[in-house]
């Protein structure tokens, strides 16, 4: 089962891929890598912005992860 949540924020983990900080707490990463994962939006602050209040599938939320 999975969870909806809004993104509230990102930041950059160790690695240096964006990690969206959901409304719950919890992050999932949202990278940017062609061909698999396509998401321009995340590597500019104009395009992060425009994604605050879009909702993901928290899958910790839905395994009842603290």
């Amino acid at each position: 089962m999975t969870v909806k949540r809004a993104i509230i924020g990102f930041h950059l983990d160790e690695h240096e891929d964006w990690v969206a900080d959901l409304e719950c707490g919890h992050t999932q990463h949202v990278r940017h890598r062609p061909p698999w994962q396509v998401r321009p939006w995340v590597i500019t602050e104009k395009g992060r912005k425009s994604h605050l209040g879009q909702i993901l599938h928290c899958k910790k939320c839905g395994q009842d992860e603290p």
